[in-house]
C-alpha cells in the first residue's frame, strides 16, 4: 500500500438527463485526471438529478443502459484512474418495486465496476422554508454496508444523508476502512448549518479520511445544494475544500499513515462494551 494518494472530488451542478450529466462532469474529471489525481470523486446524482416524477422516470435507466455510467467506465479505463461515481441514479432491478436504487460505483482503471453500494438512509422531511423532500417515494433504500478494497487502502462507501448516522461510518471504519466517501447533494439550509460539522465528526471518530464531493446551487428542478466539497483529515483537520457552490475540482494530496497515527493516539475503535439500553 502506497504512503501517499493524490485524490480530486468533483464538485458538479448536475442537469436532468443522463447524457447532459455525463457532457457536465466529464470534463471536470479530465482535469482531475491532467492535475495528477489517481482516485477522482463524484457526488450523488452523478448521472441526473431531477425530483419531477414524470422527468424523473423519463431519465431513468436500469445501471448496464445509462449512457452516465457507460461513459465514465470509458473514461476511467481511457484516463487510467480509480473514479468513485458518488452515485447514480438507476432503476433498482427489484421487479415488484419501482423505485430506484441511489448507487455509488467504484470504477477501476480498467473500466470496470468493482463496488457498488445502495444507499441505506433515505431522507423524508418538511423543512421551515418550506421545502418537502420524500426520498423514499422514489428510491428503494439498500440493505448492506459496503467497503471497496483497492490498492491504496479500503475506502467505505456512504451516500448524503447517511452522514447523520455514526454507527455506519464506525462500522466501516472497526471493518477496515481508512477512507470514508460522503458524495453528497445536500439541500442548502441542513448544509449550511450542518454539513462541515458532521463531517470533521465523522472523520474525528472514526480515525479516517472523509472525502466529501458535493452538488452545489440551484438545479434544473428548482432543488438548492450547499456544495462547499470537503477533504477532512483523520484527526478531524480540513485538508482543503470549496467555498462555493459552483462546479469545479478539489485536489489534495492525503498522508495515509496518519490514519494509524490517529487511531492510535485515541484508540476508541477498539473500546465497544456491551451495555443494558436506557429505560
Amino acid at each position: 500500500m502506497t504512503d501517499t494518494l493524490d485524490i480530486a472530488l468533483i464538485q458538479t451542478r448536475t442537469p436532468a438527463t443522463a447524457a447532459a450529466g455525463l457532457a457536465h462532469v466529464e470534463p471536470l474529471i479530465r482535469q482531475a485526471a491532467a492535475g495528477g489525481a489517481q482516485l477522482i470523486l463524484t457526488p450523488e446524482g452523478t448521472n441526473f438529478l431531477e425530483q419531477r416524477r414524470a422527468l424523473r422516470d423519463a431519465a431513468l435507466s436500469d445501471e448496464g443502459a445509462d449512457p452516465a455510467v457507460a461513459g465514465l467506465k470509458a473514461l476511467a479505463a481511457e484516463l487510467g484512474v480509480w473514479l468513485l461515481v458518488g452515485s447514480a441514479i438507476v432503476r433498482s432491478g427489484v421487479s415488484d418495486d419501482p423505485r430506484a436504487a441511489n448507487r455509488s460505483l467504484l470504477i477501476d482503471p480498467s473500466g470496470a465496476i468493482t463496488t457498488r453500494y445502495d444507499k441505506l438512509h433515505v431522507f423524508d422531511v418538511d423543512l421551515p422554508n418550506g421545502e418537502t423532500y420524500r426520498e423514499s417515494a422514489s428510491v428503494r433504500p439498500g440493505a448492506a454496508a459496503s467497503i471497496a478494497a483497492a490498492p491504496w487502502g479500503r475506502l467505505g462507501l456512504t451516500i448524503c444523508y447517511d452522514l447523520r448516522f455514526p454507527h455506519l461510518h464506525r462500522a466501516l471504519a472497526q471493518a477496515g476502512a481508512t477512507l470514508i466517501a460522503v458524495p453528497a447533494a445536500f439541500t442548502r439550509p441542513t448544509g449550511e448549518a450542518h454539513w462541515e460539522t458532521l463531517l470533521r465528526a465523522r472523520a474525528i471518530e472514526t480515525g479516517a479520511f472523509v472525502l466529501a464531493p458535493a452538488q452545489g446551487g440551484t438545479h434544473e428542478d428548482g432543488r438548492q445544494t450547499w456544495g462547499r466539497s470537503l477533504v477532512v483529515g483523520p484527526w478531524g483537520e480540513v485538508i482543503a475544500r470549496l467555498d462555493h457552490d459552483e462546479p469545479a475540482v478539489l485536489h489534495a494530496r492525503l498522508d495515509l499513515s496518519a490514519v494509524d497515527k490517529a487511531r492510535a493516539s485515541v484508540p476508541a475503535l477498539r473500546h465497544d462494551r456491551p451495555f443494558d439500553p436506557p429505560l
